[in-house]
Formats: structure tokens, C-alpha cells, sequence
């Protein structure tokens, strides 16, 4: 089995998502040699601040607006306990084992580059956790993305001193109750510890890497959606030209482009290039212009959350130079504006993916706007039957939420802890809209590959059936009627349409 070795300066991508969703075969993780050795002396620093009796926020005064009342020395371990059950005041849902996991993930590995002070016993307890499967319920709401993601992060972490709840072997208990069934055992935080553990933007992080994942396969299903659709709706590749595009060149127009084209290359489902009906619809002749932009939009979440994943963002920070001289910084790397910012983006660009698929459902349901390339509603018998009208409804509605989750949180603030946190984020709210767009460009995706997949039929029956669709396409096609049939007749769809959305959420029309 893989083992991941955390440094909090190497965690990636396929990382974060091979220990959220492995399961009983995820990878172990460990702290790396180097890092035990750099949070070891961080931890020593704060001893040794502790003695001098240096003031240094969080350390050895309040949180927040209380950041000018000195802690006595002997209740410098009470102030740390108290961060964690004061700060656990989430509500709603808790989040899901993968997002748990990632979150664990995630908080470990920046804690690992050494500058936050946490003693190495209390960081392995963390990755103890995760690697035997306890884990803590955390609702998803009550962060302002700023001051870090502090009440999700502090019900994280309240295992750890015996608190909380979690979640082990598919039932959830006390934490202390799974501890004691994993064989593990609580600790007393000592000073900054509960601050390192809270502080951070640790939430909003993980669930951006997790979307930005699924908007990587969402974005890349949207292009092979609309090449069945055009196949089914004898449309043309023409406007995927390459010399088209290069007059253009957004790079990842242009790899769209070229995607189209390969995923339609040997298809005899697609209009001649001579016909007197030389373009199609934008839904379908505008695919590299506005699946290019989105990918855009994915490529910059990446590169945000690459950064962002071995990134320092707890506050105050340690320094220890070559003479081993002590500096404690107060900062504010726990600001999620350049997280929100990316995930505000990201929602609003795969909201059009949702956008442009409802419009070529439309085209394949609507004999008019096909020109009677298919029947209406893609059903023999219309008016006993009706097909496949009511998939394009839903479709619209989701289509038309997705128009309200699309609205910025980034945009909005609201002064906290007194005015002294005058500015926050809202990341986290920015992350939970991004994962309702997904959800709803999921579904919206499964419908027009499921609609693209009867409208193939018709036209089969046309052409004939010995046609064949693109190199790309017809292993979808394939795989679609595996599980989906052509339907004769009004029948209860849900079934199929759930069906259809597991295929695309679990990668599988991609890799067919």
C-alpha cells in the first residue's frame, strides 16, 4: 500500500483525493522525517517563549477581540481547551467521510512545515486518526472564512481532548468512545495548540481541491455530452476546425477544439461539410468558445489549491533563524479571499456548463428547433407519450437554481469579534454553492447524454444502423445502453436518470 509522506510542501491533488475516497485501501500517512524534526523545534520555541514570559498572541493571551488580556502562565493549557469548545459551535449537515478525510488531510500537512508550534505528539494523533478511520463530525456551516474556518475546524479537533463526536466503522459515538475503540487515547493541549488546530483555511481548501476534481471530470463529460448531441441532431464539426482557432488563441479553446475533434473523428453521424446547411446553433457551434472558458476557470482553481495545499495559513506563525533567535509574526494567511475568489469563479463557469447542456437538451427535445431532425420529444408516439419532455424541465430547473448559487459570496462581508475581524471571506459559503452547481451540472449532464443517447436511435433508424459514431463517442454510446435502454414508451425514468448520474459522477462516461 502507498504511503504519503506529509512535509507541508508536497501534498497534490491526487493525493488529497486517493486518501478522501480510498476507502479500505486508502494510502497511510506519516509524517516525513524532516517535518517531525521542524514542528519538534517549533513546539520547543513556544516552551520556550512560555519561560521567558513573552507575550505573544494566542499564546499567552485571548482570541480575537480579547487579544490584549495576558493568560497567566499556570491556565495557558485551560485557554487552549477552552478555543475548542467555545469554537464548536457548527451547524447543519456535518460533511461527508471524503470531505473529512480531506479536511484531516489537509490541516495535518500545513501543520507539518513547522511554523505553527503544535508539539509532534499532538499532530500524529491527528494523522493516527485518519489513518484508522476516526473520524470527527464537523457541520458544514459556521465559517466566515476568515480567522481561518474556525468552528468546523475546532469540531475537528475536539476528539483529540476527549470531545465531540466522530464517526468509526460506520457508526457515530462519542469521540471519546472512538478513540477508545481504535485504541487511541486524548490528550491536554499544551500552549498554541488549540489555535494551531483551528486556525487555518483548512475547510475551505479541502473542498475546493474536491470540486475543483469534480469540475475537471464534469468539464471534460460536458465535451463528449455535446459531441453525442451533435451526432444525434446530424449536426457539424466543422466549427472545430483547428485554423479556426488558432486565429484565436485561448489555449484552452483551443484544446477543446481539439478534444471535439477527436472524440468525432471517423463519426458518420455528422453533416457533410458541403451540405447548404453549412452551421449549426451556438449550443453547438460555440462549444470550444464557452467549454474552453470554463476550463479556464477550472485551470485557475488548480493552481490557487495547488498553492494553497502546502501553504502556512494558522496565525501567529514561529520563526526560528540560523542563531535560533525566536520570532512570533501576527499575519492573516487564514484570509480565504484568494480561495473564495477562485470558487466564486469556478461555480458561476460550470453553472454554464449546465447552462449550454439544458439548451441542447432543448434542441434534441424540440422538433422545431431540430428541424425535424428528430421527433418531438424523442418519442414515436407523441401526445400518448411524452418522451422525454419533462427530462428537459428538470434539466431547466436546475439550470435556473444553478443561476441563483452562481451569485459571489466573495462578494459580501460582515464584521466580527467586535470589529476587530472588520473583513471576511466567505469562503466557505463560496464552497458549499460550488458543490450545489456541481451537483446540479452533474444531473443536467446526465440528462442530455441520456437524451443524446435516444436521439442516436432515431437517427439510426434514418441512416442506418450500421453508421458509426465517433471514435470518442460510440464507447459512451455503448456504455449508456448498457444501463439506460432506448425507451419505446412513457415509462418511470428516475430509475435510469440516477443510474445515468452515477456513470458521470464516478468518471466512467469518460473513461468509456
Amino acid at each position: 500500500m502507498q504511503t504519503i509522506y506529509l512535509d507541508g510542501q508536497s501534498l497534490t491533488f491526487e493525493q488529497v483525493q486517493a486518501v478522501a475516497y480510498g476507502g479500505a485501501n486508502a494510502p497511510r500517512v506519516e509524517i516525513s522525517d524532516a517535518a517531525k524534526k521542524l514542528v519538534t523545534r517549533a513546539a520547543d520555541a513556544v516552551q520556550t517563549l512560555l519561560s521567558r514570559g513573552t507575550i505573544a498572541y494566542g499564546i499567552t493571551t485571548g482570541f480575537g477581540a480579547f487579544k490584549d488580556k495576558i493568560i497567566p502562565p499556570d491556565q495557558v493549557e485551560l485557554l487552549q481547551h477552552n478555543i475548542l469548545v467555545s469554537h464548536a459551535v457548527g451547524v447543519g449537515n456535518p460533511f461527508d467521510i471524503p470531505t473529512t478525510r480531506a479536511i484531516m488531510l489537509i490541516r495535518a500537512n500545513t501543520l507539518s512545515r513547522g511554523h505553527s508550534g503544535i508539539r509532534l505528539t499532538t499532530l500524529q494523533l491527528l494523522v493516527d486518526m485518519l489513518n484508522a478511520g476516526v473520524h470527527p463530525v464537523i457541520p458544514e456551516k459556521g465559517s466566515l472564512g476568515a480567522s481561518g474556518d474556525l468552528a468546523p475546524l475546532a469540531h475537528m479537533a475536539l476528539p483529540i481532548i476527549g470531545e465531540g463526536k466522530a464517526e468509526y466503522q460506520g457508526e457515530v459515538m462519542s469521540g471519546a468512545e472512538a478513540f477508545k475503540r481504535a485504541g487511541l487515547k486524548s490528550i491536554t493541549l499544551a500552549a498554541k495548540e488549540g489555535l494551531a488546530l483551528t486556525n487555518g483555511t483548512t475547510i475551505m481548501t479541502a473542498m475546493g481541491v474536491l470540486q475543483t476534481l469534480r469540475a475537471e471530470r464534469y468539464s471534460q463529460t460536458a465535451d463528449i455530452a455535446g459531441c453525442l448531441s451533435l451526432e444525434a441532431l446530424n449536426g457539424t464539426d466543422l466549427a472545430f476546425d483547428e485554423r479556426i482557432h488558432n486565429l484565436r488563441p485561448f489555449p484552452r479553446q483551443i484544446e477543446c477544439a481539439a478534444y471535439l475533434r477527436s472524440l468525432l473523428k471517423g463519426s458518420e453521424f455528422t453533416r457533410e461539410h458541403s451540405s447548404l446547411n453549412v452551421q449549426d446553433a451556438y449550443t453547438l457551434r460555440c462549444i470550444p468558445q464557452v467549454h474552453g472558458a470554463v476550463r479556464d476557470a477550472i485551470a485557475y482553481a488548480r493552481w490557487a489549491f495547488e498553492i494553497e495545499l502546502n501553504a502556512v495559513t494558522d496565525n501567529p506563525l514561529i520563526f526560528i533563524d540560523e542563531k535560533d533567535e525566536i520570532t512570533v509574526l501576527s499575519g492573516g494567511n487564514f484570509h480565504g479571499e484568494p480561495l473564495a475568489i477562485a470558487m466564486d469563479y469556478l461555480a458561476f463557469s460550470v453553472a454554464e456548463l449546465g447552462n449550454i447542456s439544458e439548451r441542447r437538451i432543448m434542441r434534441l427535445t424540440d422538433e422545431s428547433s431540430n428541424i425535424h431532425t428528430l421527433p418531438a420529444f424523442l418519442t414515436k408516439e407523441g401526445g400518448l407519450n411524452s418522451g422525454f419532455m419533462i427530462l428537459q424541465y428538470t434539466a431547466a430547473a436546475l439550470a435556473t437554481e444553478n443561476k441563483v448559487f452562481a451569485h459571489p459570496a466573495s462578494v459580501d462581508t460582515i464584521p466580527t469579534s467586535a470589529n476587530v475581524e472588520d473583513h471576511v471571506s466567505m469562503g466557505a459559503t463560496a464552497a458549499l454553492k460550488l458543490r450545489s452547481v456541481l451537483d446540479n451540472v452533474e444531473r443536467i449532464l446526465s440528462i442530455e447524454l441520456m437524451s443524446a443517447a435516444q436521439g442516436v436511435d432515431f437517427r439510426k433508424q434514418v441512416i442506418g444502423v450500421e453508421k458509426r459514431l465517433g471514435e470518442g463517442t460510440r464507447g459512451v454510446y455503448a456504455m449508456i445502453r448498457r444501463r439506460v435502454p432506448f425507451i419505446e414508451a412513457d415509462t418511470v425514468m428516475y430509475e435510469y436518470m440516477e443510474s445515468m448520474r452515477q456513470l458521470v459522477a464516478e468518471g466512467k462516461v469518460i473513461a468509456a
